[in-house]
C-alpha cells in the first residue's frame, strides 16, 4: 500500500535522507524496515518567516515498490513519413519544439524551419559576442535550437495554468532528459548548463519519428493562396507546404517587418525595460533566510520577487537568477542588451534579476510614426543609446544601484558575472526619464520592503529590453489562427500568447491541436 503524507520540516531534514526517514516513520509509528521506499512528489521552501521551513508531499510505499510512472506517463509519438499530412513550425524555441512533439502524438508530420544553428554550434557564435564583439544575427542568445530559453537558465516556473497542463510540459522535458528536481520543485529550474542536452534530445525524438528538423534556415516569405497560408519560402528559395505555425520568438524583428509588408495584420503590445540588476549572492541569501550566516549547508541560493505601481505602471523583477550570471543578449549589431541565466546548480557568487518598468504603446506618442511597430522602435533606439555609449562594444554600461537611485555617478564598480565587462555610465540618464524615474520609486520602496536589499554593493548593467515581444500577432481565440488569414497559426511568446518556457510550450502544444482541426476541416 502507499501513504501520502504532507510535512512540514527543517531543511536539514528535508535534505537528508536518513533524517527525513527517521521523520516518516515517527510520523507513521512505523519501523524503517516497514517501509519499501518512499518518494518525494512535491517540494516548496516557506521563508516568510525566521525559522525557514520545508513544506514536502511524500509518498510512502509499504511492501510494494513505487511505479515507475509516479510521476507522469510519457505521451506517445507516432510515426510519419513523406505520404502524412504536415506542418510547418517556424523556430524551434519551446513553443515549436513542444508544438513539434504534440503534432507527432497527433499523427502529423512536423516541418521544422530554424533560422539558427544546433544548440553545440550555437554556443560558438554566442562566445564571439564577447571575445570578438561579434553577433551574428541568426546564431546568439536569442536565435538557435532552443530558442532564448535555452540559454538563458531553464526556468519553468508558471502562473499560466489554465490553457493547458504544466505537468505534461515538465514531463516531456523530464523524459528527454532533466532532472527529478523539476517534477518536484515549486519553482523548478532545468539549468544552462543542462538544457542543451535535453533539447538534443527533444530534437532526435522529432527526428526518429519522421519530423524534419532545418537548421540554418530564415523564412522569409508566406506563400498564401485564395485567402489561405499553403506554406513558406525560406532565404534559399525553397518552399515547404503546409499550415505554418509561426514560433519564431520575441526578438525576430524582421518577421514583423515581413508580416507587415504582406500585409498581414499586426499590432503594438506593452513591454517592460529596465537593467539587470546584479547583487552579491551571499547578501540576498541573508536578507531572504533572516540569517547573517546566508543559506548555511541545506538550502539552496535564495530568490526574490518584487512588484510595485509607479506613476500607474508596473515596476518589478523579472527573470530572477540566483547563482547566475549575466550574458550579451543582442541578437544583431548595433545593439546592447543583457540578460541572466544560472547554471543547474545556481553555483556562482552573484544573484541578478531584471529590473524593468512596464511601457504600453499608448505612452510611446514620440513613436507615433511607425505605427504598428513603435514599441519596437523604441526597443532598437534603448538597446543602440547603450551601445553607442558603450563605444560601440558589448562592454555595458553599468552603474551602483544607491549612487543610481541618488543620481550620482559612480567612481567605481564591484566585481561583475557579466563577461564582456562592465564601465561606469550614467544609467540613470541613459535610460528614459519615464524609466528611470519610476525604477528609482520603485529601488526605494524595495529597499523599505527589504532592509539591505538597496545598496551600493549592488549594480546596474544596461539596458534589459527583451523581456517580451513589442509586437502581437492577432489570432482567433478558438480556432488560433490569424484573425485575417486562414491556415496561420501564430504561437508563443513572439506572436504576444506566451511569456517564459512553461507556457510558451503549453501554447505550442494548443497550436498543434488548432492545426490538426483545420487539417481535418480541410481535407482534400
Amino acid at each position: 500500500m502507499s501513504i501520502e503524507l504532507q510535512l512540514r520540516v527543517e531543511p536539514q531534514v528535508a535534505y537528508e535522507s536518513a533524517r527525513l526517514m527517521k521523520h516518516i516513520c515517527s510520523t507513521l509509528k512505523v519501523a524503517p524496515e516497514t517501509i519499501t521506499e518512499y518518494r518525494i512528489v512535491k517540494r516548496s521552501i516557506d521563508a516568510r518567516q525566521r525559522r525557514v521551513m520545508v513544506n514536502l508531499t511524500v509518498k510512502v510505499f509499504i511492501g510494494e515498490n513505487a511505479p515507475d510512472n509516479l510521476m507522469y506517463v510519457p505521451p506517445v509519438y507516432r510515426d510519419v513519413d513523406a505520404s502524412a499530412r504536415q506542418a510547418i513550425v517556424v523556430g524551434a524555441g519551446p513553443a515549436g519544439l513542444f508544438c513539434a512533439l504534440r503534432l507527432l502524438e497527433l499523427g502529423i508530420r512536423p516541418i521544422v524551419l530554424e533560422r539558427g544553428k544546433d544548440v553545440d554550434e550555437r554556443r560558438k557564435d554566442m562566445a564571439r559576442i564577447a571575445r570578438e564583439n561579434v553577433v551574428d544575427p541568426d546564431s546568439n542568445y536569442c536565435f538557435g535550437e532552443g530558442g532564448a530559453g535555452a540559454y538563458s537558465d531553464g526556468k519553468l516556473y508558471t502562473r499560466s495554468k489554465k490553457r493547458g497542463s504544466v505537468e505534461k510540459i515538465l514531463g516531456v522535458f523530464h523524459a528527454h532528459g532533466a532532472s527529478d528536481d523539476i517534477l518536484i520543485d515549486a519553482h523548478p529550474h532545468i539549468g544552462t548548463d543542462r538544457l542543451p542536452e535535453v533539447i538534443k534530445s527533444m530534437r532526435q525524438t522529432i527526428l526518429r519519428h519522421g519530423g524534419l528538423v532545418e537548421f540554418g534556415t530564415r523564412v522569409e516569405r508566406l506563400t498564401v493562396c485564395d485567402g489561405c497560408v499553403t506554406g513558406a519560402m525560406d532565404n534559399r528559395g525553397r518552399v515547404y507546404e503546409g499550415p505554418v505555425v509561426l514560433a519564431t520568438g520575441h526578438s525576430a524583428r524582421d518577421v514583423y517587418q515581413m508580416l507587415l509588408d504582406a500585409g498581414i495584420k499586426i499590432e503594438a503590445k506593452g513591454i517592460a525595460v529596465g537593467v539587470r540588476l546584479e547583487h552579491p549572492q551571499n547578501l540576498i541569501d541573508c536578507i531572504q533566510y533572516h540569517s547573517p550566516q546566508g543559506r548555511g549547508r541545506y538550502l539552496p541560493a535564495a530568490e526574490y520577487s518584487m512588484l510595485t505601481r509607479v506613476g500607474g505602471r508596473g515596476v518589478y523583477s523579472f527573470c530572477m537568477c540566483p547563482g547566475g550570471f549575466i550574458i550579451p543578449a543582442a541578437s544583431g549589431p548595433g545593439q546592447q542588451v543583457v540578460n541572466g541565466m544560472s547554471p543547474s546548480n545556481r553555483g556562482t557568487r552573484w544573484a541578478n534579476s531584471g529590473m524593468v518598468v512596464e511601457v504600453l504603446p499608448e505612452d510611446l506618442t514620440e513613436f507615433e510614426e511607425f505605427g504598428e511597430l513603435k514599441v519596437m522602435k523604441f526597443q532598437e533606439a534603448i538597446e543602440k543609446s547603450f551601445y553607442e555609449e558603450s563605444g560601440r562594444t558589448h562592454n555595458a554600461p553599468a552603474q551602483r544601484m544607491d549612487d543610481f537611485v541618488n543620481r550620482r555617478p559612480s567612481k567605481d564598480l564591484p566585481p561583475t558575472s557579466y563577461a564582456p565587462g562592465i564601465h561606469p555610465a550614467r544609467i540613470d540618464r541613459l535610460l528614459p526619464e519615464r524609466i528611470s524615474s519610476r525604477l528609482i520609486e520603485g529601488f526605494r520602496e524595495f529597499g523599505r520592503k527589504s532592509r539591505g536589499f538597496l545598496t551600493n554593493d549592488a549594480v546596474l548593467i544596461g539596458a534589459e529590453t527583451r523581456t517580451s515581444a513589442p509586437v502581437r500577432v492577432p489570432r482567433d481565440a478558438e480556432s488560433l489562427q490569424h484573425v485575417e488569414i486562414a491556415g496561420l497559426f501564430p504561437c508563443g511568446e513572439g506572436a504576444g500568447y506566451a511569456g517564459g518556457i512553461v507556457s510558451a510550450a503549453i501554447d505550442g502544444e494548443r497550436c498543434a491541436d488548432a492545426v490538426a482541426s483545420y487539417l481535418a476541416e480541410n481535407k482534400e
